[in-house]
């Protein structure tokens, strides 16, 4: 890339060079253009910057740079500048660059365009002349190709070449003569023609270009391009190109008759194959079709031009326009020109391409057709049509299966007319399968799979399928369905999903039509599996229908009720009230008296709660009627299981709802309903039905008021890993038998086993396992009881019947151990799936965790949800990198930071259990302490905080909290707040926290950070009185301990805020102390909490304590001494500055003769921020900084000149006799490692054959006395040279080196050839030292040849 820039940088410099030298022949010659080109280009460069910003690649500088220019010219109204930007603009059409050329041109059509008196034939005729086609340089034919196009172009952008006759002519000749360069236009000048003709009006287009375009527009079946420009005229032209005309021209009236067809293909063909790069219709193609529609030849057309000719073209490029043509042609074709096209041969095609593409190199079509069905539909008014495609697609089946998507949200633009008769015509598919009217096909695969099988039964099986997924998709993305067809719907599939008719009845109407083929067992599970997932899809459905209440209920987010209020869920069992009752249908799993019962009695508490319901449980009594009617359902699938949990439920409810609930329950024995109704819940989140577990969710929130300690307690043991192990979990294992069917509504977004494969253990991999001696035992008792261990010792054969005794025994052995080794494997892949199910499980309990943090934020029973969280943020943390496991834990720090700690709603009521939330306190403190993981010590630390501002927070039963004298004085309330403790025992919290700190400040491997204890002072500033006595006294703690300790010194490190104290604990205590005690002073609200003596006396203390830590300090060698130094200095710049801010009584004699004598010290100086720091402190002093006296200004240019570097020498850094000194420096002398070393001069007469044939570099082999010379310059160093010794390859490189050189020189040459630049200052100093040294060269250029004689 960096070539072919220089390259272009090139051309345009001898196109700059071309550009003056005619502007030069102008002036001198008397051109026309310009008649002072100097005065335009002395202007400025912002004019001249117009002109290279418009041949910049980027867009929006070229579109700027073309606005500024025209808005420039409007307002200069200067001649001189239009013509020189018409000229430079005309020069730059035929750019090197190919960006360039469309920015010109674009900027040349707008000055046209603004300039409506410039001429057009004009500025053609100057296109003409500056790139003239005939007179142009070969190498440069391209570019004169791409300026005069782009010239056309410019024409026609501007809007004003239509108007003109003449330079329309001009232009329509000058591209038909540009089709000559296809090798570089390729069809450009085609298209153009076709849109200027597109463009022209009828009567220029007769008057003036039929002549001209008479020849392309007979020779139409020779190229694409050619049949595009008649298709365009006589679509645009019919009165001109009558069928008489075109009769005349090419021997037809028509263009699409049988004697074309085949001229049409080719010319097809190659049209495709232009255009596949860019994945569109070709223009020529739409163009043909609608000229067929218009001449009543669209079957011929389809039929023999698209299926038999395309078609058989087996290339991608053909296909895929022939289906692009299908897309296209749907808004422009009659309802039996679409059922012509959608049974043919094309969509054949198609379905196989669709089957075929799912493999994933291949490209899917797919998404493309529907995107033109989407089109079709929208912008359709007549449901016929609609329908028509919408069955079309629906019938292009393979095997039975449609390849429309199941899931396609193309229907949600069908007419309600088309809606309801295609949901009539699904129904009827899946009553009687018709596969007669689907276009089916197979696959060569499929064929040979299914060649001795029940084909029709299986493709009966497939659309089933298929159409009952589609009902439960088209409720959900139609929007405009009436409630009354989704309710048809949901009816249907309830009743197939779990009932069968056994005659027609009129009175039921999905029990009207009987089944032409009945469903099996997997038809019936199938359907159950799709009804599960409607019924979610009805549950968030919003409210349809547009009445004004139902737009009340949308308003209100209300989901999952029809328009009159009532559930959907309790719609569809009323109607299973009524089969149940019915005698005509037969359930497919018959109820037995106690379901029965069951049932009934859930009917009847359904009907309770919504007589019962009012506004204030209105939420509570939806929740548990869904929960009710979704179990009711399920007793139509799991019937035994459902019984248990439906009675438990009902005795649940009728709790929950009677008045008797409200009272305290007195006997602990029993569980009471709450504790109960959390039971089932957590077993109904390990179900696999997602519907139940969402229910499960909204009816936990309504019952979170409720929840007692015993109910809370049991959410939390599923997070204890002792519980998992002493009880019996109640996550079951399902067996891969009841897994074949994946039901619609199973697709949770939790993905919960994506990491079933990564953390599968590698007992599958081991074929062989260790041989355990009790299978060693018994084979050997096998071998002895055959007596083959004897025959072995005695060399004696055993007879046949003994040797097939003993192959029975062994055989049986080896079965009973594979069984042993099988059983293993089984209860390993067991245990490997029950960590999955628990681990999602945990998830899902954790969703009730979140939503009980959210809703009773007020609640006590938030303190016992701390510390199991932490616990297991701490179990997930320590379990690896499992992607379960890491999702476990994102997404319970997420529930413990923002619903817990950042909650702003917190329990107010904690004066009866301060004990216990101190307690709490020191714990979460204590546990933060002894960990090793600061991630997880800030967890606990961060609890610790919450549970701070929960006791702040609550108001104290003894300690009333202070008023302001003036109630309108907001500060003094402020101030009010911060000293109120509230329930907070500041004494208490004060020892816990004070132990903490003590282990961060003195404890080299503490868990605790900076962050932690800035935070608490930063939010609770009631405790930094009797904090900051311990951080001052570690300002100075470890001093003397270091001292006497000085190897501590060589393991000192960086005292990072928040790192880890790796090497440097005495030191690094101190920049903490000294860097926290310096956050702590500077809090606004510290001065609070002390009198104004207390405040002198804190800064006097802390003032001794930086002191004494100056005193001590040496030279700071290591990083981690500066570090201490800077945070001691920071501290010290602002106590000195309060102290003269607020006039305290301090003493800073003492601080003044410890901080002079560090002025000495070389890494103040050095270290900018060091030196900042002091002086600032030396200015609370009054003392100033001393000013740097100036150092020896470097000698001048004139008294030394710096020598100019030769171009195409090697430098002196570079020279051998460097690289010899420096390994000499190294201990290698110059004899050593084989190398002897090079004389500096090579005596008379001593050259080595090396030299005679030219082989060492600076010598030559046909005039040896050069050697010394390069490019006629003596050569510096010459006498450094290698000896006969010296290794070929280094004798090959040196020379690859004075190639180089040499062509560098040359470039150089050529440099120095070019215009010289204007002067600067200095320059004239510049140019003497240069004929000093050329002058040095001649003289050491006649001494060289004396010496090599």
């Amino acid at each position: 890339m960096a070539v072919m820039e220089e390259v272009e940088e090139m051309e345009e410099v001898e196109e700059m060079e071309e550009t003056e030298q005619t502007e030069q022949t102008e002036k001198q010659g008397g051109g026309a253009a310009v008649t002072d080109p100097r005065g335009v280009l002395r202007k400025g460069r912002a004019f001249l910057d117009f002109f290279w910003d418009i041949a910049k690649p980027e867009q929006e500088v070229r579109l700027a740079a073309t606005e500024n220019l025209l808005r420039h010219l409007r307002e200069g109204k200067k001649d001189d500048e239009l013509k020189y930007t018409l000229k430079r603009l005309v020069e730059g059409l035929g750019a090197i660059r190919e960006a360039a050329r469309p920015g010109y041109s674009l900027a040349l059509a707008q000055v046209l365009k603004a300039f409506e008196e410039i001429p057009l034939c004009d500025i053609l005729e100057q296109i003409k002349e500056k790139h003239n086609l005939q007179k142009v340089k070969k190498k440069r034919v391209r570019n004169a190709a791409f300026g005069n196009f782009f010239g056309v172009m410019a024409l026609f952008q501007s809007g004003r070449l239509v108007k003109d006759r003449k330079a329309l002519l001009e232009s329509i000749q000058l591209l038909q003569q540009l089709t000559n360069y296809q090798t570089h236009l390729r069809d450009l000048p085609r298209k153009t023609l076709v849109d200027i003709t597109s463009e022209v009006p009828e009567t220029v287009f007769e008057e003036v270009l039929f002549d001209i375009l008479q020849g392309d527009l007979s020779s139409a079946f020779t190229s694409p391009e050619n049949l595009h420009l008649l298709l365009v005229g006589m679509q645009k032209f019919p009165d001109v190109l009558k069928p008489k005309k075109l009769k005349k021209m090419f021997g037809s009236p028509t263009v699409v008759n049988k004697e074309t067809i085949s001229r049409l293909v080719e010319l097809l063909k190659n049209a495709a194959k232009s255009e596949k790069e860019d994945k569109k219709l070709p223009s020529v193609v739409s163009d043909l079709l609608q000229v067929a529609l218009k001449e009543g030849a669209f079957e011929l057309f389809w039929n023999e031009v698209v299926e038999n000719g395309l078609l058989k073209e087996k290339s991608g490029p053909v296909s895929y326009m022939c289906y692009r043509l299908l897309g296209n042609a749907l808004p422009l074709l009659s309802v039996e020109q679409l059922q012509l096209v959608l049974k043919g041969k094309v969509m054949l095609h198609y379905g196989e391409h669709v089957v075929a593409a799912q493999l994933p190199q291949g490209y899917k079509f797919a998404t493309e057709m529907e995107g033109y069905i989407e089109t079709f539909l929208r912008g359709c008014d007549d449901p016929e049509r609609q329908l028509a495609v919408i069955m079309g697609f629906s019938t292009l089946t393979n095997q039975g299966k449609p390849v429309l998507l199941s899931a396609s949200k193309v229907v949600k633009h069908l007419h309600t007319v088309a809606f309801k008769k295609y949901v009539c015509w699904l129904k009827d598919m899946f009553l009687r399968p018709d596969l007669d009217c689907c276009l089916d096909f197979s696959s060569n695969r499929q064929k040979q799979y299914r060649e001795n099988g029940d084909i029709a039964q299986y493709k009966i099986s497939r659309l089933r399928r298929w159409v009952m997924n589609r009902l439960v998709n088209i409720t959900e993305n139609a929007s405009r369905a009436e409630e009354s067809l989704v309710m048809d719907i949901a009816r249907f599939c309830f009743f197939h999903a779990f009932f069968v008719a056994k005659k027609k009845n009129s009175q039921i109407a999905e029990a009207s039509v009987l089944l032409s083929e009945p469903l099996n067992e997997q038809d019936h599970a199938e359907t159950e599996n799709y009804l599960f997932g409607l019924l979610q899809t009805l549950n968030t459905l919003p409210v349809l229908g547009d009445t004004p209440e139902a737009a009340a209920l949308r308003e209100k987010h209300v989901h999952g009720v029809t328009a009159d209020g009532k559930l959907w869920i309790f719609l569809l069992v009323e109607y299973a009230s009524k089969l149940l009752s019915s005698e005509h249908v037969k359930a497919v799993r018959p109820f037995t008296k106690e379901q029965k019962e069951i049932w009934e009695r859930t009917l009847q508490s359904v009907k309770n709660l919504q007589k019962k319901g009012n506004k204030s449980d209105s939420a509570k009594v939806g929740a548990f009627q869904q929960l009710l009617l979704s179990l009711t359902i399920h007793l139509f699938k799991n019937q035994s299981e459902t019984v248990d949990v439906l009675s438990d439920l009902l005795n649940c409810t009728e709790k929950a709802f009677s008045k008797e609930a409200k009272k305290k329950k007195t006997d602990n024995s029993e569980p009471g309903w709450v504790e109960v109704m959390v039971e089932i819940l957590l077993s109904l989140l390990a179900q696999p039905s997602l519907l139940l577990r969402r229910i499960s969710k909204s009816v936990f929130v309504s019952i979170c008021p409720n929840l007692t300690k015993r109910g809370l307690q049991l959410i939390l043991d599923v997070f204890d890993p002792n519980q998992e192990e002493d009880e019996e979990s109640a996550v079951v294992v399902m067996e891969e038998s009841n897994k074949k069917t994946k039901s619609a509504e199973d697709t949770d977004e939790e993905g919960s086993e994506d990491s079933s494969d990564e953390d599968s253990s590698d007992s599958g991999d081991e074929e062989y396992e260790e041989v355990d001696d009790n299978f060693r035992n018994q084979l050997m008792k096998v071998l002895q009881a055959g007596n083959t261990v004897e025959a072995d010792k005695s060399d004696e054969e055993l007879d046949d019947d003994a040797m097939m005794a003993l192959d029975k025994n062994i055989s049986a052995l080896f079965a009973e151990q594979q069984k042993r080794v099988q059983a293993k494997k089984d209860e390993k892949e067991r245990m490997r799936k029950e960590k999955i199910l628990r681990r999602d499980f945990k998830t899902k309990v954790l969703d009730l965790v979140d939503a009980f943090l959210l809703k009773q934020a007020e609640s006590p029973l938030v303190f016992d949800v701390i510390e199991p969280l932490l616990q297991l943020i701490e179990q997930c943390m320590n379990a690896g990198s499992d992607k379960q496991e890491v999702d476990i834990l994102q997404k319970t720090a997420s529930i413990f930071k923002n619903s817990l700690c950042r909650n702003k709603q917190y329990c107010k009521k904690v004066a009866s259990l301060q004990e216990d939330v101190h307690a709490l306190v020191q714990r979460l403190v204590q546990k933060a302490c002894k960990h090793t993981d600061s991630a997880v010590a800030l967890y606990y630390f961060s609890a610790s905080l919450y549970l701070l501002k929960v006791l702040k927070g609550n108001m104290s039963s003894t300690l009333p909290p202070p008023e302001p004298e003036e109630e309108s004085d907001s500060k003094a309330k402020q101030a009010c707040q911060l000293l109120y403790p509230g329930c907070l025992n500041v004494e208490k919290v004060a020892v816990i926290y004070q132990e903490a700190l003590t282990q961060f400040l003195s404890k080299r491997n503490s868990p605790l950070t900076f962050s932690m204890f800035h935070d608490l002072f930063k939010r609770f500033p009631i405790l930094c009185k009797p904090l900051v006595d311990t951080i001052v006294e570690f300002v100075t703690t470890a001093v003397r301990q270091h001292q006497q300790n000085p190897v501590v010194s060589l393991f000192l490190s960086s005292p990072n805020e928040d790192a880890p104290r790796a090497g440097a604990p005495l030191l690094w205590s101190q920049a903490m102390a000294c860097l926290l005690l310096h956050r702590v002073l500077t809090l606004r609200e510290l001065k609070l909490f002390f009198t104004e003596k207390e405040w002198e006396e804190l800064i006097t203390r802390s003032m001794s304590q930086v002191t004494e830590c100056l005193k001590t300090l040496g030279k700071p060698v290591m990083k981690a001494e500066k570090d201490k130094l800077v945070k001691s200095l920071e501290l010290l710049n602002f106590l000195l500055k309060t102290v003269t801010e607020q006039k305290l009584n301090v003493n800073l004699t003492e601080v003044e003769k410890v901080l002079l004598p560090l002025q000495q010290l070389e890494d103040i100086g050095n270290s900018g921020r060091l030196d900042s720091l002091y002086w600032n402190a030396m200015r609370w002093l009054n003392h100033t900084r001393p000013k740097k006296e100036k150092t020896a200004s470097k000698p001048t240019q004139e008294a030394e000149p710096l020598k100019k570097k030769k171009k195409g020498f090697l430098p002196e850094t570079k020279k051998r006799k460097k690289r010899k000194k420096g390994s000499q420096e190294n201990g290698v002398g110059p004899g050593e490692d084989g190398e002897p070393a090079a004389p500096e001069k090579q005596p008379l007469g001593a050259e080595t054959p090396k030299h005679k044939k030219g082989l060492v570099p600076g010598g030559n082999k046909k005039h040896p006395n050069r050697e010394g010379k390069e490019n006629g310059v003596a050569k510096a160093g010459a006498g450094d040279l290698p000896t006969a010794n010296e290794d070929a390859v280094a004798d090959k490189k040196k020379k690859k080196k004075r190639k180089n050189r040499k062509r560098k020189g040359a470039a150089s040459n050529e440099a120095e050839q070019a215009p010289a630049a204007k002067k600067t200052k200095g320059s004239v100093v510049q140019e003497t030292q240069q004929k000093q040294d050329k002058a040095k060269k001649k003289r050491k250029g006649k001494q060289a040849p004396v010496l090599q004689e």
